[in-house]
């Protein structure tokens, strides 16, 4: 678990370097980005991951949501933008804190899949938006 942590992690730093270095370019007039579908799942994730960690005694703390709020200042150009990545978050922790009251066996299997779906869609991304 905590290699898909780490490895998600260090994904995470690599794609907020990568697109804020795309955000500015060729993308600036609008207020969407080709990559904003995977990038509002990775939020959603995030949310989810932040519940379901802490549910499950990690003792992270706010670990995720920073994480999401590091996210924010490389993605959120705008207060619309901003809206969206928070409304992706929020809606991924409380879809789980609706579904899981204590850390089960099925709740630690929910972490295992978003952090290996996390790593995924943050790989992806980098190297579909590599610059």
């Amino acid at each position: 678990m905590k290699r898909h942590c780490r490895k998600l992690c260090q994904y995470l730093v690599m794609l907020m370097l990568a697109l804020s270095a795309v955000g500015g370019q060729a993308f600036a007039a609008s207020d969407s980005k080709p990559y904003d579908d995977r990038l509002m799942r990775l939020s959603e994730i995030l949310g989810a991951i932040h519940y379901l960690r802490e549910l499950c005694g990690a003792n992270e703390g706010q670990y995720w949501r920073d994480r999401m709020h590091d996210l924010m200042n490389a993605e959120g150009s705008t207060a619309l933008r901003r809206a969206k990545l928070t409304r992706a978050f929020n809606q991924g922790y409380r879809s789980y804190s609706r579904t899981y009251n204590t850390c089960s066996p099925s709740a630690q299997t929910a972490i295992t899949r978003f952090l290996s779906e996390g790593s995924e869609l943050s790989d992806g991304m980098l190297k579909a938006f590599p610059n």
